[in-house]
């Protein structure tokens, strides 16, 4: 572990715990509060409504939002606490998958009844660095010391995919009616889909410009079998419905390619707004 020589600003090294990849939020230790000058700046802020909380957060050199918020407990103690936003708490556990597997590993044992610690069963830490800019209200995470995966490629599909999601869910306590919504991916990505069954997907072909919507019930299978209309998409995503809309799939199809059809132009003369050079290379549109 190498120690770094870019430091700006005061840190705190922070040992990677379910707080942030679970729970968006993790206090800021009593001891730092003097050098970054918190209770200056958020002393007075006891909800993240109030602007005076908001702060940047920096990770890979991309900026999110995040709060800092000052809160009294019952005993008279105040507690700080820095929150982050969603998409960032999303990277984190993509760039410290084993604490994330082990936070996930430790949720489950809890819901099965074992008192025990899961990091003295799973014993290894990651770090992070933290940095803040008082002038600013920045704060600078780097990633000082990741634990390499035992299978990195396997856990690298595993943190984004479905299946995990649904693990998230119900851990929880979530609804059993969410759609788990999935970004853009390269083709060759589409494999590797852990998980990605009862699905509403789209496919792009960037090249001749054609947009597909499609249904599946197992997403690899139904790749795997082709696709005549758009032979050379090259980009993927998709949502997975929840088990409740499993009988309404072909419906919600259907309904997103009409949808679509007002918009783009496309095979059947549907009267479209055509805002796009792209087309819809669906074949069977509603009329």
């Amino acid at each position: 572990m190498n120690e770094r020589n870019d430091i700006d600003h005061p840190i705190w090294r922070k040992k990677v715990d379910a707080s942030f990849l679970n729970n968006l939020v993790t206090p800021i230790p009593q001891w730092l509060w003097h050098t970054w000058e918190i209770e200056k700046l958020f002393g007075n802020v006891a909800s993240k409504k109030n602007p005076e909380s908001l702060v940047s957060l920096t990770f890979n050199k991309v900026i999110y939002t995040g709060h800092v918020v000052t809160s009294t407990q019952n005993s008279g103690r105040q507690l700080v606490r820095l929150s982050i936003c969603l998409k960032l708490k999303n990277l984190l556990r993509e760039q410290f998958l084993m604490s994330y597997m082990r936070s996930l590993e430790g949720q489950l044992s809890r819901n099965l009844g074992y008192s025990g610690d899961i990091e003295l069963d799973i014993p290894f830490w990651e770090f992070i660095d933290i940095e803040f800019n008082s002038s600013i209200k920045t704060f600078h995470l780097t990633a000082h010391y990741q634990q390499k995966a035992t299978f990195p490629l396997v856990f690298q599909k595993l943190v984004s995919s479905p299946a995990i999601k649904k693990v998230d869910d119900e851990l929880e306590l979530k609804s059993d009616h969410r759609i788990h919504k999935q970004d853009w991916k390269p083709r060759q990505d589409y494999r590797s889909e852990i998980g990605a069954e009862n699905v509403i997907y789209t496919l792009i072909d960037t090249e001749n410009k054609l947009i597909y919507i499609g249904e599946a019930k197992k997403l690899i299978s139904r790749f795997d079998n082709g696709h005549p209309d758009i032979s050379n998409w090259d980009h993927y995503k998709y949502n997975v419905l929840p088990e409740s809309l499993r009988s309404h799939r072909l419906a919600l199809e259907r309904m997103a390619i009409r949808d679509l059809a007002a918009l783009l132009e496309n095979k059947q003369s549907v009267d479209c707004m055509n805002i796009s050079s792209y087309k819809l290379a669906n074949r069977k549109i509603d009329k």
